[in-house]
Protein backbone atom coordinates (compact mmCIF):
# COMPACT_ATOMS: atom_id res chain seq x y z
CA UNK A 1 0.00 0.00 0.00
CA UNK A 2 1.17 3.52 -0.77
CA UNK A 3 2.18 5.57 2.27
CA UNK A 4 1.79 9.31 2.47
CA UNK A 5 5.35 9.60 3.78
CA UNK A 6 6.60 8.22 0.45
CA UNK A 7 5.00 11.01 -1.62
CA UNK A 8 7.44 13.47 -3.21
CA UNK A 9 5.69 16.68 -2.23
CA UNK A 10 8.13 18.76 -4.27
CA UNK A 11 7.04 17.06 -7.50
CA UNK A 12 3.41 16.12 -7.11
CA UNK A 13 1.88 14.33 -10.09
CA UNK A 14 -1.79 14.26 -11.09
CA UNK A 15 -2.02 10.74 -9.67
CA UNK A 16 -0.52 12.00 -6.41
CA UNK A 17 -3.10 14.78 -6.21
CA UNK A 18 -5.97 12.37 -6.80
CA UNK A 19 -4.63 9.94 -4.19
CA UNK A 20 -4.14 12.69 -1.61
CA UNK A 21 -7.63 14.08 -2.23
CA UNK A 22 -8.99 10.63 -1.35
CA UNK A 23 -7.28 10.51 2.07
CA UNK A 24 -9.61 10.44 5.06
CA UNK A 25 -7.41 9.08 7.83
CA UNK A 26 -6.84 11.82 10.42
CA UNK A 27 -3.12 11.06 10.78
CA UNK A 28 -2.60 11.21 7.04
CA UNK A 29 -4.54 14.45 6.79
CA UNK A 30 -2.53 16.05 9.59
CA UNK A 31 0.68 15.00 7.84
CA UNK A 32 -0.61 16.63 4.65
CA UNK A 33 -1.57 19.83 6.44
CA UNK A 34 1.77 20.00 8.24
CA UNK A 35 3.68 19.64 4.98
CA UNK A 36 1.54 22.35 3.40
CA UNK A 37 2.11 24.68 6.34
CA UNK A 38 5.88 24.13 6.10
CA UNK A 39 5.66 25.07 2.42
CA UNK A 40 3.66 28.17 3.27
CA UNK A 41 6.27 29.31 5.82
CA UNK A 42 9.06 28.69 3.32
CA UNK A 43 7.53 30.56 0.40
CA UNK A 44 5.20 33.24 1.84
CA UNK A 45 5.87 33.35 5.60
CA UNK A 46 3.45 33.41 8.52
CA UNK A 47 1.79 36.75 7.84
CA UNK A 48 -1.94 36.78 7.14
CA UNK A 49 -2.96 39.52 4.73
CA UNK A 50 -6.35 41.18 5.07
CA UNK A 51 -8.62 42.19 2.22
CA UNK A 52 -11.32 44.42 3.66
CA UNK A 53 -14.32 43.09 1.75
CA UNK A 54 -17.01 45.54 0.64
CA UNK A 55 -20.01 43.75 -0.87
CA UNK A 56 -21.26 46.69 -2.90
CA UNK A 57 -24.29 45.18 -4.64
CA UNK A 58 -26.25 41.95 -5.03
CA UNK A 59 -27.75 42.96 -8.38
CA UNK A 60 -26.60 40.38 -10.92
CA UNK A 61 -27.11 39.73 -14.63
CA UNK A 62 -26.05 36.09 -14.30
CA UNK A 63 -28.34 33.19 -13.43
CA UNK A 64 -25.95 30.54 -12.09
CA UNK A 65 -27.75 27.51 -10.68
CA UNK A 66 -25.87 27.58 -7.35
CA UNK A 67 -25.93 31.26 -6.40
CA UNK A 68 -28.39 32.87 -3.99
CA UNK A 69 -28.27 36.26 -5.76
CA UNK A 70 -28.88 34.80 -9.22
CA UNK A 71 -30.97 36.98 -11.50
CA UNK A 72 -34.08 34.77 -11.30
CA UNK A 73 -34.28 34.69 -7.49
CA UNK A 74 -37.26 36.94 -6.77
CA UNK A 75 -36.91 36.53 -2.99
CA UNK A 76 -33.72 38.60 -2.73
CA UNK A 77 -33.89 42.14 -1.39
CA UNK A 78 -31.67 43.84 -3.95
CA UNK A 79 -29.34 46.65 -2.94
CA UNK A 80 -26.66 48.90 -4.39
CA UNK A 81 -24.42 50.76 -1.98
CA UNK A 82 -23.96 54.44 -2.66
CA UNK A 83 -20.58 55.89 -3.53
CA UNK A 84 -20.48 57.65 -0.15
CA UNK A 85 -21.16 54.38 1.72
CA UNK A 86 -18.40 52.57 -0.15
CA UNK A 87 -15.87 55.36 0.34
CA UNK A 88 -16.72 55.53 4.05
CA UNK A 89 -15.95 51.81 4.42
CA UNK A 90 -12.79 52.15 2.35
CA UNK A 91 -11.53 55.06 4.48
CA UNK A 92 -12.19 53.04 7.66
CA UNK A 93 -10.10 50.18 6.25
CA UNK A 94 -7.29 52.54 5.30
CA UNK A 95 -7.26 54.17 8.73
CA UNK A 96 -7.21 50.73 10.40
CA UNK A 97 -4.16 49.70 8.31
CA UNK A 98 -5.89 47.02 6.27
CA UNK A 99 -3.86 48.26 3.26
CA UNK A 100 -5.97 46.17 0.88
CA UNK A 101 -9.61 46.18 -0.17
CA UNK A 102 -11.80 43.82 -2.16
CA UNK A 103 -14.83 45.27 -3.92
CA UNK A 104 -17.32 42.55 -4.76
CA UNK A 105 -20.71 42.57 -6.44
CA UNK A 106 -23.05 40.66 -8.67
CA UNK A 107 -22.01 40.69 -12.32
CA UNK A 108 -22.92 43.74 -14.38
CA UNK A 109 -21.21 45.18 -17.42
CA UNK A 110 -23.44 48.13 -18.33
CA UNK A 111 -21.93 51.58 -18.84
CA UNK A 112 -23.35 53.04 -15.63
CA UNK A 113 -21.79 50.27 -13.55
CA UNK A 114 -18.40 50.55 -15.27
CA UNK A 115 -18.35 54.32 -14.66
CA UNK A 116 -19.50 53.85 -11.05
CA UNK A 117 -16.62 51.47 -10.30
CA UNK A 118 -14.18 53.79 -12.07
CA UNK A 119 -15.23 56.76 -9.91
CA UNK A 120 -14.86 54.72 -6.72
CA UNK A 121 -11.40 53.50 -7.68
CA UNK A 122 -10.22 57.03 -8.44
CA UNK A 123 -11.56 58.34 -5.13
CA UNK A 124 -9.95 55.55 -3.08
CA UNK A 125 -6.63 56.15 -4.79
CA UNK A 126 -6.97 59.88 -4.22
CA UNK A 127 -7.49 59.75 -0.46
CA UNK A 128 -4.99 56.91 0.08
CA UNK A 129 -2.30 58.38 -2.20
CA UNK A 130 -2.39 55.16 -4.18
CA UNK A 131 -1.36 53.10 -1.17
CA UNK A 132 -4.34 50.69 -1.11
CA UNK A 133 -4.11 47.33 -2.84
CA UNK A 134 -7.52 47.07 -4.50
CA UNK A 135 -9.02 43.78 -5.68
CA UNK A 136 -12.11 43.75 -7.87
CA UNK A 137 -14.49 40.79 -8.03
CA UNK A 138 -17.24 41.96 -10.35
CA UNK A 139 -17.26 39.38 -13.14
CA UNK A 140 -16.76 39.21 -16.87
CA UNK A 141 -16.12 42.56 -18.56
CA UNK A 142 -14.80 44.00 -21.79
CA UNK A 143 -11.10 44.59 -22.28
CA UNK A 144 -11.89 48.32 -22.29
CA UNK A 145 -13.47 48.11 -18.83
CA UNK A 146 -10.60 46.06 -17.43
CA UNK A 147 -8.10 48.60 -18.76
CA UNK A 148 -10.10 51.54 -17.46
CA UNK A 149 -10.26 50.09 -13.96
CA UNK A 150 -6.59 49.14 -14.00
CA UNK A 151 -5.68 52.71 -14.94
CA UNK A 152 -8.02 54.00 -12.21
CA UNK A 153 -6.09 52.06 -9.58
CA UNK A 154 -7.31 48.45 -9.32
CA UNK A 155 -4.35 46.11 -8.87
CA UNK A 156 -5.95 42.67 -8.58
CA UNK A 157 -8.97 40.90 -10.00
CA UNK A 158 -10.67 37.74 -8.75
CA UNK A 159 -12.69 35.90 -11.40
CA UNK A 160 -13.60 32.41 -10.25
CA UNK A 161 -13.82 29.72 -12.93
CA UNK A 162 -15.89 27.60 -10.45
CA UNK A 163 -14.72 24.40 -12.19
CA UNK A 164 -12.12 23.74 -14.87
CA UNK A 165 -14.24 20.90 -16.29
CA UNK A 166 -16.26 22.39 -19.21
CA UNK A 167 -18.96 19.70 -18.94
CA UNK A 168 -19.47 20.25 -15.21
CA UNK A 169 -19.50 24.01 -15.86
CA UNK A 170 -22.41 23.50 -18.28
CA UNK A 171 -24.35 21.50 -15.68
CA UNK A 172 -24.23 24.31 -13.09
CA UNK A 173 -24.90 27.22 -15.46
CA UNK A 174 -27.61 28.16 -17.97
CA UNK A 175 -26.87 27.66 -21.67
CA UNK A 176 -26.03 31.34 -22.21
CA UNK A 177 -23.17 31.19 -19.66
CA UNK A 178 -19.99 30.32 -21.55
CA UNK A 179 -16.98 28.48 -20.13
CA UNK A 180 -14.92 29.75 -23.07
CA UNK A 181 -15.87 33.38 -22.33
CA UNK A 182 -14.84 32.87 -18.71
CA UNK A 183 -11.44 31.61 -19.85
CA UNK A 184 -11.12 34.51 -22.29
CA UNK A 185 -11.81 36.96 -19.44
CA UNK A 186 -8.98 35.44 -17.39
CA UNK A 187 -6.68 35.94 -20.38
CA UNK A 188 -7.80 39.58 -20.69
CA UNK A 189 -7.03 40.18 -17.02
CA UNK A 190 -3.49 38.95 -17.52
CA UNK A 191 -3.16 41.01 -20.69
CA UNK A 192 -4.33 44.20 -18.98
CA UNK A 193 -1.85 43.90 -16.12
CA UNK A 194 -3.72 42.58 -13.09
CA UNK A 195 -2.64 40.18 -10.43
CA UNK A 196 -5.00 37.45 -11.56
CA UNK A 197 -7.10 35.43 -9.14
CA UNK A 198 -9.49 32.57 -9.72
CA UNK A 199 -10.94 29.64 -7.84
CA UNK A 200 -13.42 26.78 -7.78
CA UNK A 201 -16.28 25.40 -5.75
CA UNK A 202 -15.33 22.23 -3.90
CA UNK A 203 -17.74 19.34 -3.43
CA UNK A 204 -20.14 20.17 -6.24
CA UNK A 205 -22.70 17.49 -7.11
CA UNK A 206 -21.15 15.32 -9.81
CA UNK A 207 -17.61 16.58 -9.15
CA UNK A 208 -14.89 13.89 -8.97
CA UNK A 209 -11.47 13.70 -7.33
CA UNK A 210 -10.07 13.84 -10.86
CA UNK A 211 -11.94 17.11 -11.48
CA UNK A 212 -10.41 18.67 -8.35
CA UNK A 213 -6.92 17.49 -9.24
CA UNK A 214 -7.37 19.01 -12.70
CA UNK A 215 -8.52 22.27 -11.07
CA UNK A 216 -5.21 22.47 -9.22
CA UNK A 217 -3.27 21.75 -12.42
CA UNK A 218 -5.39 24.37 -14.22
CA UNK A 219 -4.30 27.01 -11.69
CA UNK A 220 -0.68 26.26 -12.46
CA UNK A 221 -1.10 26.13 -16.23
CA UNK A 222 -2.91 29.47 -16.13
CA UNK A 223 -0.07 30.93 -14.04
CA UNK A 224 -2.59 32.21 -11.49
CA UNK A 225 -1.38 34.62 -8.79
CA UNK A 226 -4.07 34.18 -6.14
CA UNK A 227 -6.69 31.55 -5.33
CA UNK A 228 -10.12 32.05 -3.75
CA UNK A 229 -11.98 28.76 -3.41
CA UNK A 230 -14.25 27.10 -0.90
CA UNK A 231 -16.76 24.33 -0.27
CA UNK A 232 -19.98 24.41 -2.25
CA UNK A 233 -22.88 25.10 0.11
CA UNK A 234 -26.50 24.95 -1.11
CA UNK A 235 -28.89 27.90 -1.19
CA UNK A 236 -32.56 27.00 -0.84
CA UNK A 237 -33.69 29.38 -3.61
CA UNK A 238 -31.45 27.92 -6.33
CA UNK A 239 -31.94 24.96 -8.70
CA UNK A 240 -28.87 23.19 -7.33
CA UNK A 241 -29.91 23.83 -3.72
CA UNK A 242 -33.41 22.47 -4.36
CA UNK A 243 -32.03 19.37 -6.05
CA UNK A 244 -29.37 18.75 -3.40
CA UNK A 245 -30.61 20.34 -0.15
CA UNK A 246 -28.65 18.03 2.17
CA UNK A 247 -24.88 17.79 2.19
CA UNK A 248 -22.26 16.30 4.50
CA UNK A 249 -20.80 19.54 5.84
CA UNK A 250 -17.94 17.78 7.62
CA UNK A 251 -16.85 16.23 4.32
CA UNK A 252 -17.22 19.57 2.53
CA UNK A 253 -15.01 21.28 5.10
CA UNK A 254 -12.44 18.51 5.00
CA UNK A 255 -12.26 18.64 1.22
CA UNK A 256 -11.95 22.43 1.32
CA UNK A 257 -8.98 22.22 3.70
CA UNK A 258 -7.38 19.46 1.61
CA UNK A 259 -7.64 21.63 -1.50
CA UNK A 260 -5.96 24.55 0.27
CA UNK A 261 -3.12 22.26 1.36
CA UNK A 262 -2.65 20.75 -2.10
CA UNK A 263 -2.76 24.11 -3.88
CA UNK A 264 -0.10 25.40 -1.49
CA UNK A 265 2.08 22.34 -2.10
CA UNK A 266 1.59 22.41 -5.86
CA UNK A 267 1.79 26.17 -6.53
CA UNK A 268 3.91 27.15 -3.50
CA UNK A 269 4.11 30.98 -3.70
CA UNK A 270 0.59 32.09 -4.64
CA UNK A 271 -1.82 33.89 -2.32
CA UNK A 272 -4.57 31.59 -1.03
CA UNK A 273 -7.67 32.84 0.77
CA UNK A 274 -9.27 31.10 3.72
CA UNK A 275 -12.81 31.86 2.60
CA UNK A 276 -15.98 32.59 4.52
CA UNK A 277 -17.52 29.28 3.37
CA UNK A 278 -15.08 27.47 5.67
CA UNK A 279 -16.29 29.55 8.60
CA UNK A 280 -19.91 28.90 7.60
CA UNK A 281 -19.35 25.20 8.33
CA UNK A 282 -17.08 25.55 11.36
CA UNK A 283 -16.50 28.69 13.48
CA UNK A 284 -12.76 27.90 13.27
CA UNK A 285 -12.81 26.90 9.61
CA UNK A 286 -10.76 29.88 8.47
CA UNK A 287 -8.11 29.17 11.09
CA UNK A 288 -7.95 25.57 9.87
CA UNK A 289 -7.43 26.92 6.37
CA UNK A 290 -4.57 29.12 7.55
CA UNK A 291 -2.88 26.17 9.26
CA UNK A 292 -3.16 24.18 6.02
CA UNK A 293 -1.52 26.82 3.84
CA UNK A 294 -3.84 29.80 3.29
CA UNK A 295 -2.44 33.28 3.90
CA UNK A 296 -5.30 35.70 3.09
CA UNK A 297 -8.56 36.50 4.90
CA UNK A 298 -11.31 38.71 3.47
CA UNK A 299 -13.43 40.02 6.37
CA UNK A 300 -16.57 41.94 5.46
CA UNK A 301 -16.11 45.54 6.61
CA UNK A 302 -19.44 47.04 5.57
CA UNK A 303 -21.78 47.79 8.43
CA UNK A 304 -24.77 45.65 9.26
CA UNK A 305 -27.46 47.11 6.97
CA UNK A 306 -26.50 45.16 3.84
CA UNK A 307 -24.72 42.12 5.27
CA UNK A 308 -27.79 39.93 5.38
CA UNK A 309 -28.67 40.57 1.72
CA UNK A 310 -25.47 39.32 0.12
CA UNK A 311 -26.16 35.62 0.67
CA UNK A 312 -24.64 33.40 -2.00
CA UNK A 313 -25.40 30.27 0.05
CA UNK A 314 -27.37 29.29 3.16
CA UNK A 315 -25.66 29.65 6.51
CA UNK A 316 -23.26 32.45 5.61
CA UNK A 317 -22.00 34.00 8.86
CA UNK A 318 -23.65 37.40 9.26
CA UNK A 319 -22.19 38.98 12.37
CA UNK A 320 -23.98 41.69 14.33
CA UNK A 321 -20.56 42.79 15.49
CA UNK A 322 -19.23 46.13 14.29
CA UNK A 323 -16.35 46.20 11.83
CA UNK A 324 -14.13 47.45 14.66
CA UNK A 325 -15.16 44.66 17.03
CA UNK A 326 -14.67 42.07 14.34
CA UNK A 327 -11.20 43.43 13.56
CA UNK A 328 -10.11 42.86 17.15
CA UNK A 329 -11.65 39.39 17.30
CA UNK A 330 -9.92 38.48 14.05
CA UNK A 331 -6.57 39.68 15.33
CA UNK A 332 -7.00 37.56 18.46
CA UNK A 333 -7.95 34.41 16.53
CA UNK A 334 -5.06 34.74 14.08
CA UNK A 335 -2.46 35.37 16.79
CA UNK A 336 -3.93 32.42 18.69
CA UNK A 337 -2.69 30.01 16.01
CA UNK A 338 0.77 31.56 15.83
CA UNK A 339 0.16 33.74 12.79
CA UNK A 340 0.56 37.50 12.44
CA UNK A 341 -1.73 39.90 10.60
CA UNK A 342 0.18 42.03 8.12
CA UNK A 343 -1.33 45.37 9.06
CA UNK A 344 -0.21 48.13 6.72
CA UNK A 345 0.99 45.63 4.09
CA UNK A 346 -0.73 45.14 0.74
CA UNK A 347 0.32 41.50 0.66
CA UNK A 348 0.91 41.27 -3.06
CA UNK A 349 1.27 37.77 -4.46
CA UNK A 350 4.86 36.52 -4.23
CA UNK A 351 4.16 34.57 -7.40
CA UNK A 352 3.19 37.79 -9.19
CA UNK A 353 6.25 39.59 -7.82
CA UNK A 354 8.52 36.79 -9.04
CA UNK A 355 6.87 36.64 -12.45
CA UNK A 356 6.88 40.39 -13.08
CA UNK A 357 9.92 41.49 -11.09
CA UNK A 358 7.71 43.98 -9.18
Amino acid sequence: MKKIEDIDFERLTRDDLIWLLQRENSNELQYLYDRAYETKLKYVGNKVYLRGLIEISNICSKDCYYCGVRRSNAHVRRFMMSKDEIIKAAKWAWEKKYASLALQSGERSDTDFVEFITDILREINRFSNGSMGITLSVGEQSEKAYRLWREAGAKRFLLRIETSNPELYKKIHPADHSFEERLASLALLRKTGYQVGTGVMIGLPGQTFEDLADDIIFFKKQDIDMIGMGPWLPHHDTPLGVQYPQIDQKKQLEMGIKMIALVRLYLKDVNIAATTALQAIDPFGREQGLKAGANVIMPVITENEHRGDYLLYDGKPVSDESAEGFRQALQNSVSGIGEEIGFGLQGNSRHWQKRTGA
